[in-house]
């Protein structure tokens, strides 16, 4: 069966308990990473108002979860920094901006909380998430060395989120390419090749 069509997708927040089965479902066929269920919970019950799901409402089953991100927003130093922990979308309803569109809901869940700047890793052969989060105005900050269990090396993306348009997608990316390209060539050279995994 054919997916349906962009407009046949709701996109809702989290709000139940009995939701987390089919999310950790959903991500655990998708992303490389294991995660225990006190790593969910950590997460949603915390900041339940960061987790957003994207639903096939033409499904037989009922409100079946295709889409999930996962997200927090704590303090880091002296700025409020938002965090995308986990991001999934089931594999035949990709090519449908539904993660797009999830990243955008989370950014701007977080903007309307004070976040100063969204941060998260992704694998650095992920291109197409590479391009997704480029395209909405996140900067390559530093690459973490075997960052992964698998050994793959991470990037570490960043949004700032002061300074620029309310909403996602709205003028984010303020930095001239050649400054990124500076900036991450600086994080570069400093990071030591026998880094292990890092914490955010």
């Amino acid at each position: 069966m054919a997916p349906p069509s962009p407009d046949q997708i709701e996109y809702v927040p989290y709000s139940s308990e009995l939701q987390l089965p089919g999310i950790m479902t959903l991500i655990e066929k998708d992303l490389s990473e294991p995660y225990s269920i006190y790593t969910y919970r950590y997460f949603i019950n915390n900041w339940p108002n960061l987790c957003f799901m994207a639903l096939d409402k033409t499904s037989s089953e009922s409100d079946v979860c295709v889409g999930v991100i996962i997200c927090k927003l704590d303090r880091h130093r002296d700025a409020y920094r938002g965090y995308i922990g986990m991001l999934a979308v089931k594999k035949e309803y990709r090519k449908m901006k539904i993660g797009t569109s999830l990243v955008k809901m989370a950014i701007n869940a977080m903007k309307s909380l004070n976040a100063d700047e969204i941060v998260l890793e992704t694998e650095r052969t992920n291109v197409g998430a590479l391009s997704l989060y480029q395209n909405l105005g996140f900067l390559r900050d530093k690459r973490l060395y075997r960052y992964y269990l698998n050994g793959v090396d991470a990037f570490r993306l960043k949004l700032f989120c002061r300074g620029g348009g309310n909403e996602a997608g709205a003028g984010s990316a303020t930095m001239s390419k050649e400054l990124e390209d500076k900036m991450y060539e600086q994080n570069r050279m400093s990071d030591d090749p026998k880094t292990k995994r890092q914490e955010n």
